[in-house]
């Protein structure tokens, strides 16, 4: 009996449009234990943020998701829309990338956060505002419990995605999904939210999914990272395995795109060379292929598949480790 508290196999995303059909998301697996933070890293367009969307039933209208996403015991994907709203905000808790747009500007905080524990733990509003305070106490909003009653334009971008978090916390659930939660922050807003994000993690065994493009915000909080490109998983690992040796290309590529403090006398940063598929025409073989410096004749026909190592890290590509640049 597994005791991961998330597993998915197979998820597959599509989207159908006038021009055609879209893939935005190819056979990706993946699995979550209690406690546990997964860093979801790649460009824009990679797949990710249609990942978590898909686990949570947030997908657009033209969407469809494929495969199995089983969260404690049951498929989310199988599950009947009045089940799956049960489970979100109760179980699985959402924090999206912008706050401001996903805070109601005509309703107090207050408004906002009883609503949820009125719905989802049938509290009274005297019970769901006291809750409220104090989860905004946990995320160390200042003066919750007169602030608490504020509208979202009273607080500054950073308290706005305290609150986001308080949101996803309010009932206690045991995965929280944050997409970009620091993309629109200055960088001291960003390291205070991501040791809010630990601390939360540390203090309440919540299991988080990070989506975000910046490898630098994955380094300091997660404890394995997936990597993602036209919609499949490139590598996938422990944290400190990904960055002291990256096996596969288009990670390595990331990574030496970024400017290190350990480096003084490094050149110019380097970049990766073109852009990212068209998802509704991907290359018969690898999706990085045309960008990869090393691509073989076999990358450009045949597409690689995520292939496991024993000490649990997964590379999808053909080239031999030793024969990467």
């Amino acid at each position: 009996m597994s005791n991961n508290i998330l597993e998915v196999h197979n998820l597959s995303v599509r989207f159908q449009t006038d021009d055609g059909e879209v893939e935005a998301v190819n056979g990706v697996n993946f699995s979550l234990a209690p406690g546990e933070t997964l860093g979801i890293v790649g460009e824009s367009g990679s797949g990710k943020s249609q990942t978590v969307l898909s686990v949570m039933g947030l997908l657009a209208a033209n969407g469809k998701a494929g495969g199995k996403v089983v969260f404690q015991g049951a498929d989310l994907l199988g599950m009947p829309a009045r089940e799956l709203n049960r489970v979100r905000g109760s179980s699985i808790g959402m924090i999206f990338q912008d706050p401001m747009t996903s805070l109601n500007p005509y309703m107090r905080i207050s408004e906002q956060l009883t609503e949820s524990l009125i719905l989802h733990r049938g509290m009274s509003k005297k019970d769901a505002l006291a809750r409220a305070i104090e989860v905004l106490d946990a995320v160390h909003i200042p003066d919750a419990r007169n602030r608490v009653h504020y509208y979202p334009h009273e607080f500054s971008g950073g308290m706005r995605q305290r609150v986001m978090i308080a949101m996803a916390l309010l009932c206690k659930p045991e995965l929280i999904i944050a997409d970009e939660p620091t993309t629109a922050l200055d960088v001291t807003v960003q390291a205070q939210i991501l040791n809010l994000l630990g601390e939360l993690r540390d203090d309440f065994g919540v299991a988080i999914i990070l989506i975000t493009h910046d490898l630098g915000v994955v380094a300091g909080l997660c404890d394995h990272v997936m990597v993602m490109y036209g919609g499949q998983v490139m590598e996938y690992g422990a944290l400190e395995p990904i960055f002291a040796n990256p096996t596969h290309p288009y990670t390595r590529g990331l990574l030496r795109s970024v400017p290190r403090l350990d480096d003084a006398g490094a050149s110019a940063l380097q970049t990766i060379p073109g852009n990212p598929p068209d998802l509704m025409h991907l290359p018969p073989g690898c999706p990085f292929g045309p960008r990869c410096g090393d691509q073989r004749e076999l990358c450009s026909h045949n597409r690689p598949v995520l292939e496991f190592a024993h000490d649990g890290h997964a590379r999808a590509c053909h080239v031999p480790l030793e024969e990467l640049r």
